[in-house]
């Protein structure tokens, strides 16, 4: 059962690019969590799989050589979640349909988050240098808010200024 969710329900066994697979059915999943619930169910959707990650890819790695080995792909939905949390909220608040997440949104949250995820910049190589559950858990929550903070910076300038 903790393979089950490590894996993100198996997806982390698609080859080739297993975080790629679990990032792509994690939007593809928020963009229904959010069309059945808005803002306020991605949220909490993205709380509850951080915490159950945690808890469960800490019982996965145990007496395991590979501390991150590439099947695991609950980290990724955890940190993909919380990037698509920036356009969620910003079209919720706007008091769109929930239905309506308009595809640059959830595009740029997909491709940042992946950049960072692969790039590991500053914090986001920190985080993956750690050990243990931490070092696979962080190191995607990082890139995530990152990826979401770069939604939301595009989006300023898209609507801020280029549409002015």
């Amino acid at each position: 059962m903790i393979r089950f969710v490590t894996t993100f329900c198996y997806v982390g066994r698609l080859r080739p690019a297993p975080g790629t697979w679990g990032s792509a059915v994690a939007v593809a999943l928020a963009l229904l969590l959010h069309g059945l619930g808005g803002f306020p169910l991605l949220a909490l959707a993205t709380l509850a799989v951080t915490v159950l990650a945690f808890w469960a890819v800490a019982r996965d790695i145990a007496g395991r050589v590979d501390k991150d080995p590439s099947e695991i792909v609950i980290d990724e939905v955890a940190g993909q979640w919380l990037a698509m949390l920036a356009p969620s909220l910003g079209f919720w608040m706007a008091g769109l349909d929930g239905w309506n997440f308009p595809w640059p949104g959830w595009v740029g949250a997909f491709v940042l988050f992946r950049l960072f995820d692969i790039w590991k910049p500053g914090p986001v190589g920190w985080a993956d240098r750690r050990s243990g559950t931490a070092g696979v858990m962080l190191d995607d929550l990082i890139a995530g808010a990152l990826a979401g903070l770069g939604v939301i910076l595009a989006a300023g300038l898209y609507h801020g200024v280029l549409m002015r």
